[in-house]
């Protein structure tokens, strides 16, 4: 599997941005997806992550509230939906794949895409 992440950019706080991530390759539909992400000097860190069938999410307590987590197995595509956004939400994201149904720890994951950037304003 190969991930494509796009759709970062600059936006003020308190904004809304969707980061997506495409994947090439076969039985997408099989992979549980997430998110992570890694700010300057920072490890990188968990955000969300959703099951291979999409019904079930999970989200980092820093973001629960306002960072939506989808997928549309049709296109091959996952997505990151993010409001009310914070300074501290500034990072690259990463989308990743997973050979488990789910998972939040990054170690599981087999496949990660390139990042897009995203920075919040104050």
């Amino acid at each position: 599997v190969q991930l494509q992440a796009s759709g970062g950019g600059l936006v003020q706080a308190g904004g809304s941005l969707r980061v997506s991530c495409a994947a090439s390759g076969r039985l997408f539909s099989s992979y549980g997806l997430g998110w992570f992400r890694q700010a300057p000097g920072k490890e990188r860190e968990y955000v969300a992550c959703i099951s291979n069938s999409g019904l079930t999410a999970w989200y980092a307590d820093s973001v629960k509230g306002r960072f939506t987590i989808s997928r549309d197995n049709a296109k091959n595509t996952v997505y990151l939906q993010m409001n009310s956004l914070k300074p501290e939400d500034t990072a690259i994201y990463y989308c990743a794949a997973t050979s488990l149904a789910i998972s939040t720890s990054s170690r599981e994951y087999n496949y990660w895409g390139q990042g897009t950037q995203v920075t919040v304003s104050s």
